[in-house]
């Protein structure tokens, strides 16, 4: 790991420890430079405790590099607002110099410095503009932009990972919901179904093909967007339904009730993916008579989808990693904007997804 980076590590892991070291490195330097430029202590101008001069000036400069790199620099990077900006930083920063030298002369001074000696009045500390900007403000900023210079870098360092990271789990998603929908069983008994409808002469054949050929283009064609129109999702879920029936013929029990208030953008394939959820561990798995029973409601930017299944094993195997994989794409496209609770109870899985959304198609 280079240096950089495990620099910007421990910032982030110890903050408040790394600003003390900071501060205290600040310190050190203003003293040195004091002392450099004064050597002999018995100098009675300006000042003979060089450390006590460091942490006075300490009292000016992290005002000054707080204010600007957490309230200047965000303000000039969200590109609003720059002549306010300009405005109230000059204002507040000629304020932070002027009150540093008032306390300087009329509290540092009277301490430390050898008496008798003169005193500039309040009206010359306030309107020495040149002293103010070279003697404060112009010291300060040369600490404050080191400072900001390594906060800069941090952030940069800090989104690029996340970016990078965000990208890769995006590729993983979009490879397991692809692995997960392009169920190669799925495929394989659709194909056999219609290729019995067909020996049959069936009049399903040509609507099998035309929903296995929809769900294809969905799936290969339509879902590649972030978030795509609910009812996209819906007809898929309605092919999906009508080819698994073909399966299980009567005995199955399936139930689809959707209503759906506007035409709102969801992210793709999670509905599916709980659906064939339901059916590989419900009807997949029951030998008797299952029931499925599908509720897609939305309203008022809430869309509710709740799915149950009947199960008929001892030990329910439904909490597997399919859904581990769908809290894990919900978390990243809805971090906060989202609900998914599963129970068991009495033989009856049920898997209930909540999002809040605002994107309408």
């Amino acid at each position: 790991m280079p240096l950089i980076e495990k620099i910007i590590l421990f910032t982030r892991k110890h903050r408040l420890l790394a600003h003390c070291l900071y501060w205290m490195g600040v310190c050190t330097l203003s003293a040195t430079r004091y002392a450099t430029r004064y050597p002999n202590a018995s100098t009675p101008e300006p000042f003979n405790n060089f450390l006590f001069v460091g942490l006075f000036e300490l009292g000016s400069t992290a005002p000054i590099t707080y204010f600007l790199a957490y309230w200047v620099l965000p303000q000039l990077l969200t590109g609003k607002h720059y002549f306010r900006t300009v405005i109230v930083s000059l204002t507040v920063l000629y304020l932070i110099s002027a009150a540093t030298r008032l306390s300087v002369v009329y509290v540092l001074e009277p301490l430390i410095r050898i008496k008798p000696f003169n005193q500039e009045s309040v009206l010359v500390i306030f309107t020495d503009m040149s002293a103010l900007f070279f003697n404060y403000f112009f010291q300060a900023f040369t600490y404050a932009s080191v400072f900001i210079f390594i906060k800069l870098l941090k952030d940069q360092y800090v989104v690029t990972k996340r970016a990078m990271e965000l990208e890769k789990q995006k590729t993983d998603i979009e490879l397991s919901a692809l692995k997960a929908q392009l169920n190669p069983h799925f495929l394989f008994n659709t194909l056999n179904n219609i290729y019995a409808l067909s020996i049959l002469q069936s009049p399903q054949t040509s609507p099998s093909i035309a929903r296995l050929s929809a769900i294809l283009d969905t799936l290969l064609y339509r879902s590649d967007k972030m978030f795509v129109p609910v009812s996209q999702e819906i007809s898929l879920l309605q092919n999906y339904i009508e080819l698994e029936k073909l399966r299980y013929d009567d005995r199955l029990v399936i139930s689809f009730e959707h209503r759906v208030e506007r035409d709102v953008a969801i992210a793709p394939l999670i509905l599916l993916s709980l659906t064939e959820n339901a059916f590989k561990h419900g009807a997949g798995e029951d030998a008797g008579s299952p029931e499925i029973k599908i509720v897609l409601m939305q309203q008022d930017g809430l869309l509710s989808f709740i799915i149950s299944n009947t199960f008929k094993q001892k030990v329910n195997r439904q909490l597997g990693i399919g859904l581990e994989n769908i809290r894990k794409q919900l978390a990243l496209l809805y971090p906060e904007s989202h609900t998914f609770e599963t129970s068991a109870a009495q033989r009856i899985f049920t898997a209930k997804l909540e999002l809040r959304l605002n994107q309408q198609v």
